[in-house]
């Protein structure tokens, strides 16, 4: 009976410990970014709006991070698919190089892309940094998208669907695009979503590559006018979030299954 009524109560102070971590350091971030000295002010949300270069940034690791989501879905679903369908026994293997990006630092691998590519297009110009940019970014966001998609394939009978669709005549593309994909939006969603944290709030690669990224402008920022910097991150982490629910919006209804099956 005792055990029963602690339960609960290390349960909430699990749950409380989880949102201080959470919380505290942007509660911290709004307080000092609207106190200073001379008391309560907003002048710091103010001067977003007259900063130069923030919407390029942005927009720019914006658009980054919407080309990340693409490639990435469009190398990850097929991947998965073929190997749940026709090569499950690589499957292993493939689960070990998803965590391969995890315990690689972005420094390192940053420094081994310029040097594997130097003297190639990808390094003498700037349209080629920013393609290695993106390569990177997928590279970096291929675990969670990857685990993302395969468990949504586990939560539809590709086989069957695959099996059923050939039954009908489809070729391979629309068996791919038309039928596994739909059925699979709502995990490629849920990929999507940390991909895009990923792209939007990267800094070493696009700083390495440098390349003109959110992240690298925000950190120069701070050198110069450091409440700006930190009302611009509370901002950009508010666009973060409503970007996300947007792509969250845009994909409700329009996935078959759900990963966990339900």
């Amino acid at each position: 009976m005792n055990t029963s009524k602690r339960a609960p109560v290390f349960a909430w102070l699990c749950l409380g410990v989880a949102l201080a971590y959470l919380f505290l350091p942007l509660v911290a971030m709004v307080w000092s970014s609207v106190t200073s000295p001379r008391g309560f002010y907003l002048d710091a949300y103010v001067q977003i709006f007259q900063a130069p270069r923030i919407g390029e940034t942005f927009f720019f690791s914006f658009q980054a991070a919407i080309l990340t989501i693409l490639i990435s879905a469009l190398l990850v679903v097929p991947t998965a698919y073929w190997v749940q369908l026709r090569l499950p026994k690589v499957r292993p293997i493939i689960e070990f190089l998803t965590v391969i990006p995890l315990v690689i630092p972005p420094l390192l691998m940053t420094f081994g892309m310029i040097r594997f590519f130097n003297n190639t297009p990808l390094t003498n110009s700037n349209q080629g940094l920013y393609w290695m940019m993106l390569g990177a970014y997928v590279i970096i966001s291929f675990p969670f998208m990857y685990r993302s998609v395969d468990a949504g394939m586990q939560s539809v009978n590709i086989r069957v669907l695959t099996e059923a669709a050939q039954s009908l005549g489809a070729s391979w593309f629309n068996i791919l695009f038309k039928v596994i994909f739909p059925n699979v939006l709502v995990a490629v969603l849920n990929g999507s979503f940390i991909t895009f944290s990923i792209a939007l709030g990267e800094f070493t690669v696009s700083s390495l590559l440098n390349q003109p990224a959110f992240s690298p402008y925000m950190l120069d920022l701070s050198y110069r006018q450091g409440d700006l910097a930190t009302a611009l991150g509370i901002v950009s982490i508010g666009v973060t979030w409503a970007c996300i629910a947007a792509i969250q919006l845009l994909g409700r209804g329009r996935g078959g299954v759900h990963p966990t099956g339900v």
